[in-house]
């Protein structure tokens, strides 16, 4: 029982999302595991190491134990695509070491929570060995969920995406809205046309601050079932 979350685009919420979310199942009494194949703009510790910030991030934010060198194979510290962090770092990221790490929490845990970097479009790899993001979700066999800024511009980005995800052979099982006002008439109507035009059910809305979705565990766990466990 797993699931893979990507976005409409980088620095849409993705993480914060998706901290929510194992937050939600850690609660549930589901045994959570997070899990980002390659994560680019870290800090580094006093000892000259990278700390995999969005894994830190999500592992305060949802109270999970999970140790965070079992979330992140592969952490650069320039803020670039993992391409290009990797060309200029070193250590490109390598498909079995990805499958093999997330095949070990598997092992270990009930579900895990797989996080993209930056939008659907993103080079992981790109020398004589080309990985986009979609190969690796395809190599973990895992279906998705979209997370989308609320606001103007997220009925194109959104749909876009969509069709991408389906016209490469990517599942894609609903959409998260971040930044969320409830109230508001444009947002409330991105909400409905992101819905009409892509057929897919916007599971949850994610105001700001929030620190809970609004969406029941059972219906989370329902929509992460059925995937990923290799």
């Amino acid at each position: 029982m797993s699931i893979f979350i990507t976005g409409t685009g980088t620095d849409i919420g993705k993480t914060y999302v998706t901290a929510l979310l194992v937050k939600k199942l850690r609660e549930a009494g589901v045994d959570t595991a997070y899990f980002k194949a390659a994560v680019s703009g870290n800090e580094r510790d006093e000892k000259g190491g990278l700390i995999p910030g969005d894994a830190q991030f999500v592992k305060t934010v949802s109270g999970i134990t999970q140790s965070l060198d079992t979330m992140c194979p592969y952490v650069y510290e320039r803020a670039y695509s993992p391409h290009l962090a990797s060309r200029i770092e070193g250590n490109p990221v390598a498909m079995d070491t990805v499958i093999s790490q997330y095949r070990q929490l598997c092992k270990e845990y009930e579900t895990v929570v797989c996080e993209g970097s930056g939008g659907i479009v993103c080079p992981i790899r790109y020398d004589e060995t080309v990985i986009m993001l979609e190969d690796i979700i395809k190599a973990l066999e895992l279906p998705t969920l979209i997370v989308a800024d609320a606001g103007l511009g997220t009925i194109n980005n959104t749909v876009l995406t969509v069709e991408y995800m389906r016209s490469h052979g990517l599942e894609v099982r609903g959409i998260i809205l971040n930044n969320y006002r409830k109230g508001d008439v444009m947002q409330e109507d991105n909400r409905f046309m992101c819905e009409k035009l892509t057929g897919l059910p916007v599971i949850a809305c994610v105001g700001y601050n929030d620190s809970d979705l609004d969406i029941s565990a059972e219906t989370l766990i329902g929509i992460c079932s059925q995937g990923g466990n290799l």
